[in-house]
């Protein structure tokens, strides 16, 4: 045992010892749930108009199951057909840019949304974004 204990130290473990008094057992406390429940979308191969609906439904369907992170992948655009448009700039794919516009835009699904990120690289980095959900009530 160390001799360089300071008297403070030394009155102060007296007093605890002499007051009987219990230390809390944090392994009995009831402890809150960290666990987080995500899901995943990829929506490769979906149409605009498809994409939009099926993020609407899973998003909302999400939050009702107490979901509290959902990954989007919309994907980077490399293989959409873009460069036949005219119209359509080449740099950007339609559901990366798209999709996130159409969250943002839809008022009754922000009300369920606590924030929307970039996907780190292993989720899809780019090509993908994460939604937290608020708690359902």
């Amino acid at each position: 045992m160390n001799s360089d204990i300071s008297d403070k130290d030394k009155k102060d473990w007296k007093d605890f010892l002499e007051k009987n008094e219990k230390l809390p057992n944090k392994d009995l406390e009831k402890k809150e749930n960290k666990f987080h429940i995500t899901k995943s979308l990829d929506l490769h191969g979906y149409t605009l108009d498809e994409a939009n609906k099926k993020v609407e439904s899973f998003i909302t369907e999400c939050f009702d199951q107490k979901v509290s992170k959902i990954t989007i992948v919309t994907g980077k655009g490399l293989h959409s057909q873009n460069d036949k448009d005219p119209y359509i700039s080449k740099k950007f794919g339609i559901l990366k840019n798209s999709v996130p516009d159409f969250i943002k835009n839809n008022s009754s699904l922000m009300k369920k949304i606590k924030t929307i990120t970039d996907a780190e690289i292993e989720d899809g980095g780019s090509g993908a974004f994460y939604i937290f959900l608020k708690k359902k009530l």
